[in-house]
């Protein structure tokens, strides 16, 4: 038996929803409560990016981080449209993904 592995890639945003963060981790529902209470210093924490509103799951770890190096290299403009396919009204996903 295989064993799954977890990995996402994900999109914060503050409150205004002016700022935008891209990110990978393998515990989705930690990283976000990391984002909310300003664990690390940095961009996020900087911004206020505490709300998430975009996520992609992936088993292989590779892949997941091609995919935030592909993301992060995109315009703001693309990445809009990527939250809106997902989520239209943009809503703050964080306590959606519990237990996911």
């Amino acid at each position: 038996m295989s064993r799954q592995y977890n990995f996402f890639v994900y999109i914060m945003t503050n409150k205004r929803k002016n700022v935008v963060y891209t990110g990978m981790t393998n515990d989705l529902e930690r990283r976000v409560y990391e984002h909310e209470t300003g664990a690390f210093k940095g961009f996020s924490k900087k911004y206020n990016c505490h709300y998430l509103v975009y996520y992609e799951h992936f088993i292989i770890v590779g892949h997941a981080i091609e995919r935030e190096k592909e993301i992060k290299k995109w315009r703001r403009e693309k990445k809009d449209r990527l939250i809106s396919s997902f989520n239209p009204e943009w809503r703050f996903l964080n306590k959606e993904i519990e237990n996911i």
